[in-house]
């Protein structure tokens, strides 16, 4: 839980499920994530081996992030947590075009 137990770590989870890979694709989220707790959140995953980072080939200034196989795991476990939100917390919506299947 000291990992993943905030709301950000989450969502960089959540944003990766959905195929985010870039930097600047997870500030576009709707909540808003500040750049410093992104690095920091981004930093602490790649250290526990939950993500990798890996420079764009077409862009060698840019790096992709990926989810590893053990963060693959832990993305189950989000889907999860959020298919229970949505057919238990009423208001609760799920991204544009749905959550992949993990």
């Amino acid at each position: 839980m000291d990992l993943v137990g905030d709301r950000w770590t989450l969502l960089v989870v959540r944003d990766l499920l959905l195929g985010k890979t870039f930097f600047d694709e997870f500030l576009e989220s709707e909540e808003g994530i500040a750049t410093n707790i992104l690095s920091a959140r981004l930093r602490a995953l790649i250290s526990a081996g939950l993500v990798e980072k890996v420079l764009d080939e077409g862009d060698r200034r840019r790096s992709r992030y990926g989810l590893t196989g053990r963060g693959r795991k832990l993305g189950r476990l989000v889907l999860s947590v959020a298919e229970w939100g949505l057919a238990n917390i009423p208001g609760t919506r799920s991204p544009a075009g749905g959550f992949p299947t993990a």
